[in-house]
């Protein structure tokens, strides 16, 4: 998913970076990232248990890491963003914001904290390029220069939509060949079908896994101190 300004960033104080390395570090893929088109398309059984091995990991290290996350970030009821030149603090949302995101995935994808837990869910799902070109469609929509716009485009072109791109999404022959006419005099509406595309993808099949996910449950769980306090 090209990289959420609200995604990541530098936190300041030894809080921010303790928060940074739960969260943020289980969102970085470069490295030992499995051929995604081996894993599409099929393989030996060597391969295949490759994969197994790698999506044990990786959920592993996901939960290892958003565990840590909930246990030692604030108690805050609110996600709030404190900033000093580049330095933010990220704090875990209350457990009714929480379950604001079941109400719309565009809640979900509002909050940063959550979309930081999203992207961890595909990372495990080997689905996470989904987020990531949504995200970049984003950032292409809101460039105004148009040599900046003609240079993004490309740059999503060859990273999400080409054929063995590195990040390549699940669209369409058609839109693909649209999206390669249209790029040539790039324009803000040039991903928009599929960007379209993959946020129904997501909607319809990533979130509700990650909605029915042990720690998006946990989230949603009321502290004893906070049960105890709403029972007096």
């Amino acid at each position: 998913c090209g990289r959420a300004a609200g995604a990541r960033g530098e936190c300041g104080g030894r809080e921010g970076s303790d928060m940074q390395s739960a969260v943020f570090l289980a969102l970085q893929h470069d490295g030992g990232r499995m051929d995604r088109g081996g894993r599409r398309r099929g393989g030996s059984e060597g391969e295949e248990a490759e994969k197994g091995r790698m999506k044990r990991t990786i959920i592993k290290d996901w939960k290892t890491r958003l565990s840590y996350f909930l246990q030692n970030s604030s108690s805050s009821t609110k996600m709030k963003s404190k900033k000093v030149g580049k330095h933010c603090t990220y704090f875990r949302p209350s457990p009714e914001e929480a379950q604001l995101w079941s109400e719309a995935f565009d809640e979900l994808l509002a909050n940063k904290y959550g979309l930081a837990a999203f992207r961890a869910f595909l990372k495990s799902e080997f689905c996470e390029e989904n987020i990531e070109f949504w995200l970049a469609c984003e950032d292409f929509k809101k460039t105004k220069s148009p040599q900046k716009l003609t240079s993004k485009a490309k740059k999503i072109y060859n990273d999400f939509i080409e054929k063995e791109a590195p990040k390549e999404i699940n669209i369409d022959f058609q839109t693909k060949n649209m999206i390669a006419q249209n790029i040539q005099e790039a324009t803000r509406t040039c991903f928009s079908a599929a960007q379209k595309r993959v946020y129904s993808l997501m909607e319809n099949n990533s979130y509700p896994r990650f909605l029915e996910s042990e720690f998006y449950q946990e989230l949603c769980k009321k502290t004893p101190i906070a049960r105890a306090a709403q029972g007096t």
